[in-house]
């Protein structure tokens, strides 16, 4: 197939791009850089099957050719991010996925939209299985992302009912992995960066709220099922096995071998006290679940956050003990 993947340098639009190209697939890859990086892409610029278009999908767009899917990642998707850019993060989730829309219906192409877990807020059912419909502060401070994404949700399915639009909706959970941003503001990053540079690993609240931590490599393997089954969502994709952010920073600081302290601040407005996936839907349908431990995930992960800490600072830092 020839696939369109929009936020193409991003965490997972780049790791999706590469799978794709695993598979055989020619992809287009679409970015405006708002929160991407290149460099998530440079190891395949020379690939002759990926082609690269700098544009933003808030506008018009077009790609020429037969295009048999898209895949639309564009969006900041952290909170340091969707609060610096908040209008952005509206537009993108309104008028880029209507223009994405708008492309898969010209090409005939199937539609796969990167959902998110933040559709649920602050839930009040546990786990969320996909059939519930939220609690969500729709003026909030992460309302921009939350509400841009339930209603690229609204939009994906109305095509879908008008236009007999095939399309897929995967709702993603906390992914963590390589080509993620030191600076990105999610947990995994900023302790791990804290760590590394024998800071305090800073916990909100009292740390009883829990995450359920999915390595990219398995969520990815969830994403390529999902779009090429008939299966229109939203699927939950994510790891069941809920970790408290206390529990976790605990393991990271078990990884740096023990030197950094962890200290406490207010929790943020509006924080999800729980949050952990039903995943009955995509083991039925899409024969998937995680299978990499959070312990192996992190090792890699450290690495690599070891790695991009010594390229920007040009210093060597310590490893887990």
């Amino acid at each position: 197939m020839r696939i369109v993947v929009t936020g193409a340098s991003g965490f997972l639009g780049s790791h999706f791009c590469d799978r794709l190209l695993a598979e055989g697939h020619a992809v287009v890859g679409i970015d405006n850089l708002i929160t991407g990086n290149r460099a998530n892409l440079a190891h395949i610029s020379g690939e002759p099957r990926f082609e690269w278009l700098e544009a933003d999908i808030c506008q018009p767009f077009a790609v020429s050719g037969p295009v048999d899917a898209l895949a639309d990642f564009a969006s900041p998707a952290s909170p340091v991010d969707y609060a610096r850019l908040p209008l952005e993060t509206l537009q993108v989730g309104s008028f880029g996925v209507f223009h994405c829309l708008e492309l898969a219906r010209e090409k005939r192409a199937v539609f796969l939209l990167s959902s998110t877990s933040e559709c649920y807020g602050d839930p009040e059912v546990h786990p969320q299985r996909e059939d519930y419909w939220g609690h969500v502060n729709p003026i909030g401070p992460r309302s921009c992302y939350d509400e841009s994404k339930r209603f690229a949700e609204a939009l994906t399915v109305a095509y879908h009912r008008v236009h007999n639009q095939p399309v897929r909706i995967a709702r993603i959970f906390n992914t963590y992995g390589p080509r993620m941003r030191l600076d990105d503001g999610r947990v995994v990053p900023q302790l791990i960066g804290q760590a590394l540079r024998g800071e305090a690993l800073t916990v909100y609240g009292d740390g009883s709220q829990t995450r359920s931590f999915c390595y990219v490599d398995d969520l990815i393997e969830g994403l390529y099922r999902l779009l090429i089954s008939q299966e229109t969502g939203p699927v939950n994709l994510g790891n069941p096995t809920e970790t408290t952010i206390l529990e976790f920073a605990r393991l990271i600081q078990a990884l740096s071998g023990g030197h950094s302290p962890i200290v406490f601040r207010p929790l943020p407005a509006d924080d999800p006290r729980r949050r952990c996936p039903d995943i009955s839907l995509a083991r039925r349908r899409l024969d998937w679940q995680p299978r990499i431990t959070l312990q192996d995930g992190l090792s890699c992960s450290w690495d690599y956050f070891e790695s991009a800490l010594r390229a920007a600072s040009g210093q060597s830092r310590h490893a887990p003990g």
